[in-house]
């Protein structure tokens, strides 16, 4: 039968594939439109399977808070390549996705893959975009931080998605929490920008400690000092490396002079409260991500080879 242009039009805006692929699916159809559908999303769906072994470093992270700035979402999805990353059908799915994973309790992505989303299970979901999008998609991460009446949250994205971070603080009221809005968005700035690996000195492990305690002993040992007064300057470079590494203790970005602790606390102090950092989520694009170094000729070629 004759296939109509209209509907392989319409065919291929409502699943993404080819123009061709929509044809040879309306023909094997002859010309049911829903049947069409469903071929090809069996096919897409086996594309999507040879995909998923690719490596997804590419990508964007996203923000979701909501508008009493109670609760923030930060997730990073990856796609191959950042040509991808900036096609239309990707921010739309990354946009929707981080939208689904903000309004859902799931905390790992194991748990996420088992909700619902559009009426079908969220991997059924993934796969469809997959085939859709022409590349692997792996949602990789994501990290949501919620207080109380007494608590706020805030965050930030930086270099178009490719980092982003959250902060969360509790306060000694409600009017506090509302006031120190601002400055947790500076310091979710700070935190893009400086990279804190830990939220305060409680948080840093004791084998950090001592790993750091280790090293400042054979740097001192190179610099030939005594080893009788080695126990008089470790807890200097100690104190030196908490500085350095965490987020309450490090030097404010926009204010040196003091520290991201204090510069929450002195804005709590102007309506006479108090205010507490109590945790902080940073990402940076594809940073958990293996990356293989392939031979992309020899891949572009494969690729052809199939076709």
């Amino acid at each position: 039968m004759a296939i109509k242009a209209s509907d392989v039009k319409k065919l291929r805006e409502m699943t993404g594939a080819g123009m061709m692929d929509c044809k040879k699916a309306l023909t094997e159809a002859e010309g049911d439109m829903d049947k069409a559908v469903e071929g090809l999303r069996k096919k897409g769906l086996s594309a999507a399977a040879k995909k998923a072994d690719r490596v997804a470093a590419e990508g964007s992270i996203t923000l979701e808070i909501s508008d009493d700035n109670k609760k923030a979402t930060l997730t990073e999805i990856n796609a191959e390549t950042d040509f991808v990353a900036k096609n239309d059908n990707f921010k739309e799915f990354a946009k929707d996705a981080s939208a689904h994973i903000h309004g859902e309790s799931a905390t790992t992505v194991a748990e996420l893959h088992e909700t619902t989303i559009n009426g079908e299970k969220f991997s059924d979901y993934l796969s469809t975009q997959i085939a859709k999008i022409g590349e692997n998609i792996v949602v990789q991460r994501f990290r949501t931080l919620e207080t109380g009446a007494n608590g706020a949250v805030a965050g930030y994205l930086h270099a178009n998605g490719r980092v982003g971070t959250l902060v969360a603080a509790e306060c000694d009221s409600p009017e506090t929490a509302d006031a120190v809005a601002a400055a947790l968005k500076d310091i979710a700035m700070h935190a893009a920008a400086m990279n804190p690996m830990y939220l305060n000195e409680a948080a840093v492990p004791a084998e950090t400690i001592a790993k750091e305690e280790e090293i400042a002993k054979e740097q001192l040992k190179k610099e030939g000092k005594p080893e009788k007064i080695w126990d008089k300057i470790l807890p200097g470079k100690i104190k030196k490396y908490m500085k350095d590494n965490t987020l309450e203790d490090q030097p404010f970005v926009k204010d040196d002079k003091q520290s991201v602790g204090q510069f929450l606390a002195n804005a709590a102090k102007e309506t006479n409260g108090t205010a507490k950092l109590v945790d902080f989520v940073r990402y940076e694009l594809g940073e958990n991500v293996e990356k293989k170094e392939d031979d992309f000729a020899a891949e572009v070629a494969a690729e052809l080879g199939q076709k």
